[in-house]
């Protein structure tokens, strides 16, 4: 169980004074979540506005699925944030208070309960202008073993190969993270994913780069090159299923630049907050680089990172 800061003793909590009880429009903004329990491949994202008003609206990411998903239901009763998700595994229903400048939630239904706290995301004051210049690249797979990667959780059944310098997953293998943290970098590597399969490339662990068995689809913002379920690429660069493709992913900030098989696809797009892949929520510090194994056989070679610097950050 993570546990990033200390519960506050309830005597402290009864003995507060009521000029700190919320007001609904606390409520407001984009937060950041991160799942109490043995949760150690979630987090979550939750974006409000209008609280306090009759026009509130929602945006999450989390259960019941890992879309960017509007909340159709929400509403504040006695300064309690209320709403639920429902699909054919049954409801899911959420309930979310604000206190001291954090959310305290509960998920009960289907998986739950899940106990989860809420963090404003921070603001983010690095952007992709031409100050960065880039540092020595680091290679992050060595063609031979694991070595500088680890299962995300554990490393027991990864489900993961490493043969004739490919990095090679079963399809239903865990996912794999960097054992180093990053910041602000050029990514580039190539994959081979099967016919019918798809994965995924984790920045931070906090936003995900498509990849998808997607040759000749119509572009949307869950297809091959997309920033998932946030960004859709500008075009299909996709090539057909098992041929190797070559990704370049550039990070400053929030800002993201995605060229797929030689052409650009997203072009300094800022990504508004955490998707589906995301495990780590601490959106101000640096972060792993994830592949996911799950959805699918897929392959992966040639995988280096060049670190962006600011030379007055030196």
């Amino acid at each position: 169980m993570r546990t990033s800061f200390k519960l506050l003793p309830l005597i402290a909590v009864l003995g507060m004074s009521p000029l700190l009880k919320a007001a609904d429009v606390d409520f407001n903004g984009r937060w950041d979540i991160m799942l109490w329990g043995d949760n150690p491949d979630k987090a979550w994202w939750m974006e409000v506005s209008g609280a306090g008003t009759p026009g509130i609206k929602g945006k999450f990411i989390g259960f019941p699925g890992g879309d960017l998903n509007e909340i159709k239901d929400l509403r504040i009763e006695e300064h309690q944030l209320l709403f639920s998700f429902e699909n054919k595994v049954g409801k899911r229903d959420y309930a979310v208070t604000y206190f001291g400048g954090h959310l305290d939630g509960e998920m009960t239904g289907p998986g739950g309960p899940i106990k989860f706290t809420g963090y404003r995301a921070p603001a983010i004051r690095d952007h992709d202008d031409a100050t960065w210049l880039k540092a020595t690249p680091l290679t992050l797979f060595n063609g031979k073993d694991l070595q500088s990667w680890t299962g995300l959780g554990n490393n027991k059944d990864l489900g993961w190969t490493v043969e004739d310098g490919i990095l090679k997953s079963t399809g239903h293998a865990k996912n794999l993270v960097t054992t180093g943290k990053y910041w602000n970098f050029i990514l580039k590597l190539e994959y081979n994913v099967a016919e019918k399969s798809n994965s995924g490339i984790g920045l931070r662990g906090r936003y995900e780069v498509q990849i998808q068995d997607d040759f000749g689809k119509p572009i949307e913002s869950h297809i091959n090159g997309a920033l998932y379920s946030r960004i859709p690429p500008a075009v299909n660069a996709s090539k057909k299923a098992g041929e190797w493709q070559t990704v370049e992913i550039r990070l400053v900030g929030r800002d993201v630049s995605v060229t797929l098989n030689g052409k650009p696809v997203i072009t300094k797009k800022q990504i508004e907050g955490l998707t589906a892949i995301a495990y780590d929520p601490w959106e101000g510090q640096p972060g792993s680089i994830e592949l996911q194994g799950d959805h699918g056989p897929v392959s992966f070679r040639n995988i280096t990172l060049t670190p962006l610097f600011q030379p007055q950050a030196q």
